[in-house]
């Protein structure tokens, strides 16, 4: 069965995690488990702030280097999941319900790519 990454993308400092209401991580918690015991998910994990990052670039034949915050990208990756699942349909199908899961005041984008198997 195929794999997908899912990046989750934010605003960074948009919103707080104190502003959610109390079912979400209820809510989200519950998802996971159910994701989990269907045997989809493979790995997920929050990221730090970009603040804490650093970004490498390899342009002209050169290395160059810039640390975090990256104030010129609006948009960032906030966290990501690996999935197994049968095909894109059901991807997606997961995505839709894990943006489900949060307050309807938030942005929140995700990503899905599949994994593109070496050899």
């Amino acid at each position: 069965m195929p794999r997908y990454l899912t990046m989750i993308r934010i605003e960074e400092g948009a919103f707080e995690m104190s502003e959610a209401d109390a079912g979400f991580g209820q809510r989200m918690e519950a998802l996971f488990e159910e994701i989990t015991k269907a045997g989809v998910m493979l790995e997920t994990a929050g990221l730090k702030p970009t603040e804490e990052g650093k970004r490498v670039v390899w342009e002209g034949g050169k290395i160059s280097y810039t640390d975090g915050p990256f104030t010129e990208t609006k948009e960032v990756v906030g966290g990501y999941s690996i999935t197994q699942c049968k095909d894109l349909a059901e991807a997606m199908e997961w995505s839709k319900r894990f943006l489900e899961v949060h307050p309807p005041q938030w942005k929140v984008t995700c990503e899905v790519r599949e994994i593109e198997e070496m050899g």
